[in-house]
């Protein structure tokens, strides 16, 4: 690890401008989803324990660089303040007098709730003034928003070089868990590769193919594979215009001893419907007027006995079309089979991605796993290599 944390710095009496992602899910002003605010907890409480003034800077939806009713923060403050359990306080305005006033006034054990940093067209621009802007409100940079931390931009990677910058324990716990999942793993390593298309997923097989043992091929995705071995699959999601790519991908795994795991039994369905008439076949069976849209049970298992011989999994993407029943079973049962393996301390277990999360809470298996990854883009693009600005930053 080569960023600092909080315990690094010394927070007494000092304003920390804390850049967090609280970019909830809001219906008629009331917030449906809490999740991400609850994971700034432990930094907010960290700052105000060590005797720390938390300024708090987060986006809100796409403003367009200009202030929009709709996308103010000022419609979060009370859920923040009731989720951290401290008083907050908001400020109409992101930078300058204002802003400056309302963190002077700020009591003690209160946290400080600045305007949406969209609001200012610097923000996404990376722009030099906006973030000196920003500087003059603080001490100390606090960075606990790993989820925006693939975009540079004022408040995720210019502040970070002007003030002494450190990660908050979001951040922290988020680092961590990808580097025992990837940097530094304990082999055997096994990936859960899933999704709708190959097409989104290049760039991480790329990636993952060199670093682990095995990838299990999941969803959609699968189904492109199987066509590319010249397997039939009906009126499957496929995307039979990667047959050469699908195989090229076979070839590299194959040259770098990393196994490709695709389905050897599947669910087809003859429409897209909850709980429609299925079937469950060989995977080189599909009927011509069917379509997959899960893994069967011996794929399951095959699946189960990887898991069990697997040190650290990497998880990104579900088995089939876990939104519909009864299209769920394999990610279910997958993910159940990893958390009962995790919590016996046999598994390290890292997962993440939009899909992945609300696939993993559906089945109950998300509260076992070591670690899950409420960062969308930033954790796929950790995963495909590639290096993310607001980390960057942080390591000076």
């Amino acid at each position: 690890m080569s960023w600092k944390t909080l315990d690094d710095m010394s927070l007494s009496g000092k304003i920390v401008l804390t850049r967090v992602d609280i970019n909830v899910p809001v219906e008629n002003g009331r917030v449906t989803d809490t999740t991400r605010i609850e994971r700034i907890k432990p930094t907010i409480d960290d700052i105000l324990a060590a005797g720390g003034k938390p300024v708090l800077m987060a986006h809100f939806g796409r403003p367009g660089g200009k202030p929009v009713v709709e996308f103010s923060l000022e419609q979060l403050r009370e859920a923040v303040a009731e989720t951290i359990g401290h008083p907050v306080v908001f400020c109409s305005e992101t930078v300058g007098d204002k802003a400056k006033a309302a963190i002077a006034a700020l009591p003690a054990g209160s946290v400080l709730l600045l305007e949406n940093t969209r609001f200012n067209a610097g923000e996404t621009e990376n722009d030099a003034s906006f973030a000196a802007d920003l500087t003059a409100l603080g001490d100390v940079y606090c960075n606990d928003a790993f989820s925006a931390a693939h975009r540079a931009h004022a408040s995720t990677e210019a502040l970070a070089h002007l003030l002494p910058a450190c990660a908050g324990r979001l951040m922290q716990a988020e680092l961590s868990a990808l580097e025992a999942a990837l940097s530094k793993p304990e082999h055997p390593v096994v990936a859960v590769v899933g999704g709708a298309k190959v097409s989104t997923k290049l760039d991480l097989l790329g990636n993952l193919i060199p670093k682990v043992d095995q990838i299990v091929i999941g969803g959609g995705m699968a189904n492109t594979f199987l066509a590319a071995q010249g397997i039939d699959v009906g009126k499957s999601l496929c995307e039979h215009d990667l047959a050469d790519t699908a195989r090229e991908i076979m070839a590299r795994a194959k040259a770098a001893n990393c196994e490709l795991i695709l389905p050897v039994d599947v669910v087809v369905a003859w429409e897209f419907a909850a709980n429609t008439k299925c079937e469950t076949v060989a995977a080189d069976a599909c009927p011509a007027d069917a379509m997959i849209l899960d893994a069967g049970p011996k794929s399951v298992a095959e699946v189960g006995k990887v898991f069990a011989a697997a040190k650290t999994l990497v998880w990104n993407g579900p088995l089939g079309a876990f939104e519909i029943e009864p299209f769920n079973m394999a990610t279910d049962a997958a993910a159940l089979k990893a958390a009962e393996l995790t919590r016996a301390g046999s598994l390290t277990s890292v997962a993440g991605g939009g899909d992945t999360v609300a696939a993993l809470n559906n089945s109950g298996a998300a509260k076992d796993f070591t670690y899950i990854s409420t960062a969308g883009g930033a954790f796929l693009e950790w995963l495909e290599g590639k290096t993310l600005p607001g980390v960057a930053a942080l390591e000076g």
